[in-house]
């Protein structure tokens, strides 16, 4: 792993996103404006908002960013960027670090505006630290950012890449605990639930939102969060193609 090259990477990265105002306004906007409709169609139920507007502070962004990255990733390999990229000291890991970094920087941007939005416009209670709703939300999307990372490698084109958006995203969403909760689902999706990194996610974020406390039990979400990003980080590094096939 070489630092330098990855920084540069990162650099590279960001300066395309500058350019793409559609993606930009897909990474900071909408994941706010999703929270502004829920609040809205919670405007008359108050405590419904505060229930599950904190996990959704977090769900949102991881969301978008998996959906951001996944795509970025697959024009790199199918316009050949990536193949002319390959044949210089770049290596895989200093690839996607450098992903990793440019993309990590967005994620804390969107966490951020999504909390602030959230918190300090729509008047979003939150029992807990409203810091720690940011980093939870700023973690959640770097997950989003390296599951997106991972599975690029196994699409060819961009239609396939959201293919895995209602394939790998939404049934987390749907078992992670935000809709039923995970005590009442089936024993068998309810073994699947704990097996799913969004349900750690959602977990986490619904700690916070009830309770100020910091925990073994919230520090174990975080903690799986976080695993399971590197975790995909390193396989999308392992299965990175080199060319477009």
């Amino acid at each position: 792993m070489n630092p330098s090259i990855a920084g540069a990477t990162a650099v590279r990265v960001l300066r395309q996103l500058r350019r793409d105002h559609r993606t930009v306004a897909l990474i900071l906007v909408v994941p706010t404006l999703l929270v502004t409709l829920v609040w809205w169609m919670f405007l008359d139920r108050g405590a419904t908002f505060d229930r599950i507007g904190v996990p959704l502070v977090g769900i949102f962004p991881l969301v978008s960013m998996f959906l951001v990255t996944s795509i970025t990733m697959l024009r790199e390999r199918t316009s050949g960027t990536l193949e002319r990229l390959m044949t210089t000291p770049l290596a895989r890991l200093d690839l996607l670090l450098g992903y990793a970094g440019a993309f990590g920087l967005m994620a804390a941007l969107q966490g951020g505006l999504v909390a602030a939005v959230a918190v300090g416009l729509l008047g979003l209670d939150v029992a807990g630290s409203v810091a720690l709703v940011v980093a939870l939300a700023v973690a959640n999307a770097l997950l989003g950012m390296a599951l997106g990372l991972f599975v690029s490698a196994f699409a060819a084109t961009e239609f396939q890449a959201v293919q895995f958006m209602p394939a790998l995203v939404l049934p987390q969403l749907l078992l992670c605990g935000l809709f039923l909760p995970r005590g009442d689902l089936t024993r068998p999706l309810e073994l699947l639930s704990a097996v799913l990194p969004m349900s750690y996610a959602y977990d986490a974020l619904e700690h916070v939102a009830g309770s100020g406390t910091v925990d073994g039990a919230l520090a174990l979400d975080i903690a799986v969060v976080l695993g399971v990003a590197l975790l995909s980080l390193a396989l999308g590094a392992a299965t990175m193609r080199r060319r477009t096939a």
